[in-house]
């Protein structure tokens, strides 16, 4: 009989997702067939499966975490905002439409509910344990009728839920009690426990609050997680964005242009933890100014945040500093941004039928009704990037975009102190990352760096210790006897 535990949190970004995370680790480790699941996730920040279906990331780095290949059952319906309370609606992978947040709510959201149900019901008959994830929180009582992330698969499997709080952020205990009351008895009955989450500072001066919470909720405490610095997993969203600033200062400065629509963050995490590396987010163009690497992320809305590019004097800057020899790199939308025309025939993203890109790569892109979705390994690449011919072997990353543009067979194109791409993860190839930042190194006069990090196992390096630090810090007995 497959066992259940799910977490949901009082907010927003508490840190379900992680001890979700941290919880397939240590379910793996026990010997137990564990698989994490997410009813419904709203981010741009996806990933693509092996037979070509768009997810959330989180749930990948959970599926890696229970070491699994992420399948879309895992998460069988993705939101991803477009602009004006629009989202694209994914459904098993695929595209179903763009919807509104009141078509959305109002009238789909239950029909999408099958697929969940589906899901669940193959990933019982295959896996003994199953880690869930909510999504916010579960007392939004203006959505609540129609919610299906949250106290909805919790009463359809008759699941313990975990209640998670942030500390960091303040206000947890009243954030926990005032969300148990606004809970109706049946959800508030499923609630077994309680998690305090990224706590700083001396344990026991919060004991007294815990006994507090304990009598007042009759619900036990089963953990005061820590807070956890350089956690090095994967985030769903771009709340975490500020959380991702290099912690060092290194020798190359890469600035990441925040656009409005930005996805696929973790294309940047491997670059953010090379130790000679100062990675961040540019919200402004004047902070270009010191960057070594300007980089043009994937955007949901290449359209619209290429007219904010220019709007916002970002597209001059950028400009001016290409004209100053500074490296420039441009991923999947940031690529076709980075082109000399964008073409909008069916008003796929926005009303723009035609726009002009930067200009910096010769090439041109046309957006499809048909969105492209696939894992690819490049074979062999050789291109000259800063004066330096950069050739590196068997590159994986995978593919999501709307727009076809002319290739000719290649995976990246570049010219000068540009080059483009459509490959999201291609600088978790590790040889190819520092063959790369070495190229930036010589444009600086400073010697290469010839060692190389093992960016995949640092991550399984990085599972491990966030589970073993949850572990310590939650009792395991109780919730293996919540979980029975």
């Amino acid at each position: 009989m497959t066992k259940y535990l799910m977490f949901q949190g009082t907010s927003s970004h508490v840190g379900k997702s992680i001890l979700t995370t941290a919880l397939c680790r240590i379910f793996f480790r026990e010997g137990r067939r564990v698989v994490p699941f997410k009813a419904q996730n709203m981010a741009l920040n996806s990933f693509v499966t092996a037979d070509g279906l768009e997810m959330g990331r989180a749930q990948v780095a959970q599926a890696e975490a229970a070491n699994l290949l992420p399948r879309v059952e895992m998460n069988p319906v993705l939101l991803k905002p477009t602009g004006n309370q629009n989202s694209q609606v994914i459904i098993n992978g695929k595209p179903v439409g763009v919807m509104s947040a009141a078509e959305y709510h109002q009238g789909y959201s239950l029909k999408a509910f099958d697929a969940v149900k589906s899901a669940l019901k193959k990933l019982s008959d295959e896996f003994d344990t199953i880690v869930i994830e909510g999504a916010g929180s579960p007392a939004e009582v203006n959505l609540k009728a129609n919610d299906i992330v949250n106290m909805r698969v919790a009463k359809y499997l008759n699941a313990p839920v975990i209640l998670v709080a942030d500390i960091d952020r303040g206000g947890c205990l009243a954030s926990i009690v005032g969300t148990l009351e606004l809970l109706d008895d049946d959800e508030r009955e499923l609630v077994k426990g309680l998690v305090i989450n990224k706590f700083r500072g001396d344990v026991n001066l919060f004991l007294p609050a815990v006994d507090f919470l304990e009598r007042k909720t009759q619900k036990p405490v089963l953990g005061i997680i820590p807070h956890i610095d350089k956690l090095g997993i994967d985030d769903e969203d771009s709340v975490s964005l500020d959380d991702k600033i290099s912690a060092q200062i290194g020798d190359i400065s890469i600035a990441v242009i925040r656009l409005g629509k930005l996805s696929n963050f973790t294309d940047f995490d491997s670059l953010a933890g090379e130790r000679d590396v100062n990675l961040f987010y540019a919200t402004n163009p004047d902070e270009l100014n010191a960057a070594d690497v300007i980089i043009l992320p994937g955007s949901k809305n290449t359209s619209e945040d290429l007219i904010s590019l220019r709007e916002n004097h970002f597209a001059e800057k950028i400009l001016q500093r290409y004209h100053d020899g500074t490296a420039i790199v441009g991923i999947c939308g940031g690529f076709q941004m980075l082109g000399e025309k964008i073409f909008d025939p069916l008003k796929t993203e926005s009303t723009n039928m035609k726009l002009d890109g930067l200009g910096l790569l010769p090439l041109e892109t046309t957006f499809a009704a048909e969105k492209f979705t696939r894992q690819v390994t490049v074979p062999e690449i050789d291109f000259e990037f800063l004066d330096t011919r950069i050739v590196a072997k068997n590159l994986d990353g995978y593919e999501i975009h709307s727009g076809l543009t002319n290739l000719r067979g290649q995976k990246i194109i570049s010219r000068g102190n540009v080059f483009g791409t459509y490959v999201h993860g291609i600088f978790d190839n590790d040889d190819f990352r520092r063959k790369f930042l070495n190229a930036v190194r010589r444009k600086k006069n400073l010697p290469p760096i010839e060692t190389t990090r093992n960016f995949r196992a640092e991550k399984q390096k990085n599972y491990e210790r966030l589970a073993k630090i949850v572990r310590e810090n939650l009792n395991m007995e109780l919730l293996n006897k919540i979980m029975s």
